[in-house]
């Protein structure tokens, strides 16, 4: 079992910045990928990053240039830079790890992005 936690969602105006976090818990060990999705109001979830763990990184086309992923394997955490946000990103942002065939979600984190 692996527990996930997001942070750092909130309110941001157009063009700004903000990092998200995703404290993972429990089988942590045996987790291999990790990612990002989000949903927009009335809209399904999509894919935003993925980062495996050897390191390896992919990226939804409209995140490319605007968005990092990163993880620090030692704190057990997740990271999603965005910068240069667009109302369009408002969503609720969910972290997923994939351990042992499982794929396990948090809860996720409201980011809303003002004009």
């Amino acid at each position: 079992q692996v527990q996930l936690m997001e942070s750092g969602g909130g309110l941001v105006q157009a063009g700004g910045s903000l990092k998200l976090s995703c404290a993972a818990s429990g089988s942590r060990f045996s987790i291999n990928a990790m990612g990002w999705y989000r949903q927009a109001p009335g809209k399904q979830r999509e894919f935003v990053a993925i980062i495996t763990n050897l390191g390896n990184t992919d990226y939804a086309g409209s995140a490319k240039g605007r968005i990092t992923i990163s993880r620090d394997n030692a704190k057990n955490t997740l990271y999603l830079e965005m910068n240069s946000l667009k109302p369009e990103d408002t969503a609720v942002y969910c972290c997923a790890a994939t351990s042992n065939s499982m794929k396990y979600w948090g809860k996720g984190t409201l980011v809303t992005v003002s004009i």
